[in-house]
């Protein structure tokens, strides 16, 4: 199978509210691209709805959706992280974070009531989410010979590179960005080029 090269993320954070039997739960959305990111944004929340009885979480990260995790935060198991991360699966998103707090009204739920409860305030976040579809970028550096600056230009100007960094000496470097399907087809033209070397650096 072919790889995607594209991944849907949202672009700004978002909130959604569900009311069962006097228990409110509020779901914020937000994006993120580090798991790092997701501790701070968390402590950040805890902060902000620090009188809410459950701080309740799903994330997905990368443009692959290799890095998941889901918390229940004293909910019972699979009835708060599974549902909140069965909504980001089916809106097939990645690069976010959404965190649903719960303030108890008193009454409980059940398993089905709660699974219900983080489902639709999950949902209702989504709704309200700008849901963009971006490209999976990949991000290389070239290290060539100071007579090959024209060839160089004429290539990152024809196929459009995003440049990031450039130092021009005898020995000169870029780093660029370029879409991912396009990259084994540019590199192979500066490997062409005398004296040229092409360093992969990171995928985005």
């Amino acid at each position: 199978m072919l790889f995607d090269d594209t991944y849907r993320t949202i672009v700004n954070r978002s909130e959604g509210i569900y009311k069962e039997k006097g228990s409110k739960f509020i779901s914020i959305a937000l994006p993120v691209k580090e798991e790092n990111e997701v501790k701070s944004a968390l402590e950040q929340l805890r902060k902000e709805y620090y009188d809410a009885r459950h701080h309740c979480y799903a994330y997905t990260i990368g443009f692959d959706k290799s890095s998941w995790r889901t918390n229940d935060d004293g909910e019972p198991s699979g009835t708060a992280g599974r549902p909140i991360h069965g909504q980001i699966q089916s809106h097939d998103l990645t690069n976010v974070l959404i965190v649903v707090v719960r303030y108890f009204g008193g009454i409980k739920l059940g398993v089905s009531g709660l699974i219900n409860a983080y489902k639709t305030a999950t949902a209702d976040a989504l709704s309200n989410a700008e849901i963009i579809e971006r490209t999976v970028d990949e991000i290389y550096e070239l290290r060539f010979n100071y007579e090959a600056m024209n060839e160089i230009m004429k290539i990152v100007k024809d196929d459009g590179l995003q440049l990031l960094n450039t130092q021009f000496d005898l020995e000169c470097n870029l780093s660029y960005r370029i879409r991912k399907r396009d990259a084994d087809r540019v590199n192979e033209k500066f490997r062409k080029t005398h004296g040229s070397k092409v360093i992969y650096l990171r995928s985005e």
